[in-house]
């Protein structure tokens, strides 16, 4: 059966930073092919990529994912009748998220009831306005609140961010939204040995200058990286779960934007290291997604007549057309936006554009696949 898969491969070079630390403080990192790599998880970019969103799309396509789901629910019922008490909204939302089954940890604020959930609940925006709607209905109405109905609420109208991202309900296993967009962990190109900075900082009230040594003293973890990055989008999964052809090129537009220009902030304080990609490739394919990660299991080596950034666009261009070539895959439409010389390897591989032209680009053709017009 013919599909409609996006992927999207990045390679982009970050500066001395910390973009993603483990328990430690440490940068993550990872071994692949035989060194250790730097490594940026999934779930930070994903973070990125969902914070990144507003300024895209309205706020109203987007979802919440809260433990704090009776507040959440409270203050839209009292947006949608002010003369609701806080203690009254707060019974009220305590009462529906009990009804639907969907949080059932109850806690207390001083004379207030409220409702947290044992885990993060993501719903979507359009999924809370209408359970509001609908406890407010059945309040106003005398009625006991339908559990089907709210169930059926929480099952609707899913937002872009649940529907690329997915849910896990673990009290509710039959509302779970399977994620039609997979994030691979971005490693580097290249082997990496972590690197520390010392710092001190000095008291500005230390005014006399026989007070020597500084008020604090620390060390930060960092290293740099070119770093390859990967993203997956299955449009038909997408579309399922959105079931709106408009709907599904936006929520497409949208995190080919967002994925491409978004970054992890930690440290970004101390290390400013926020760039733009060297190099995005985006291939349409009808078959199924595949990593091109195996162009850098032999780890890239600059050397003294070319840098990591147009070595790894070499060993990334080089090895697409093996795999395709060994396998038959034809992708069905492909993009580059590249910059500069050092990848200009990659232009051979697709329609070279600027990002907006990529994005747009895209957008027609899952128009087209979907049955629209472009």
């Amino acid at each position: 059966m013919s599909r409609t898969i996006i992927d999207v491969y990045v390679l982009q070079s970050v500066p001395p930073s910390n973009l993603n630390r483990d328990d430690t403080g440490s940068p993550k990192t990872a071994i692949y092919g035989g060194v250790r790599r730097a490594r940026v998880s999934s779930q930070a970019w994903k973070r990125a990529v969902r914070l990144a969103f507003p300024t895209l799309v309205d706020r109203s396509e987007l979802g919440e994912r809260t433990k704090r789901v009776g507040e959440s629910l409270a203050a839209r019922l009292k947006a949608l009748d002010p003369s609701l008490s806080d203690e009254a909204a707060s019974v009220l939302a305590a009462d529906a998220f009990a009804a639907s089954g969907l949080a059932k940890a109850e806690k207390k604020k001083g004379d207030v009831r409220d409702v947290e959930s044992g885990y993060l609940l993501f719903l979507s925006r359009r999924q809370l306005d209408n359970i509001a709607a609908a406890t407010l209905e059945a309040h106003r109405a005398g009625e006991a609140m339908d559990k089907s109905r709210f169930k059926a609420l929480a099952n609707a109208d899913h937002s872009i961010d649940i529907a690329l991202f997915g849910r896990m309900v673990a009290d509710m296993a039959d509302i779970n939204v399977d994620a039609a967009c997979q994030v691979a962990h971005a490693i580097s190109v290249h082997a990496v040995d972590n690197e520390f900075d010392y710092f001190t900082a000095v008291d500005d009230r230390k005014a006399d200058a026989s007070e020597t040594g500084a008020g604090m003293i620390g060390t930060v973890e960092f290293n740099s990286s070119t770093l390859y990055r990967y993203a997956t989008l299955d449009v038909d999964a997408l579309h399922r779960t959105l079931g709106d052809g408009d709907a599904t090129r936006a929520a497409v537009e949208a995190f080919l934007t967002a994925f491409v220009r978004s970054m992890p902030t930690g440290k970004q304080n101390t290390f400013a290291h926020r760039t733009l990609p060297d190099a995005v490739l985006v291939r349409m394919r009808d078959s199924q997604p595949i990593n091109l990660v195996g162009a850098f299991e032999t780890p890239v080596r600059e050397t003294h007549t070319a840098g990591r950034v147009e070595l790894a666009a070499a060993a990334l261009a080089k090895h697409t057309v093996a795999v395709e070539n060994a396998f038959g895959e034809r992708p069905t439409a492909s993009w580059v936006t590249q910059v500069g010389e050092k990848t200009a390897v990659l232009a051979d591989l697709g329609k070279a554009v600027s990002l907006g032209e990529l994005v747009s680009g895209v957008g027609e053709h899952v128009a087209l696949a979907l049955g629209q017009p472009a």
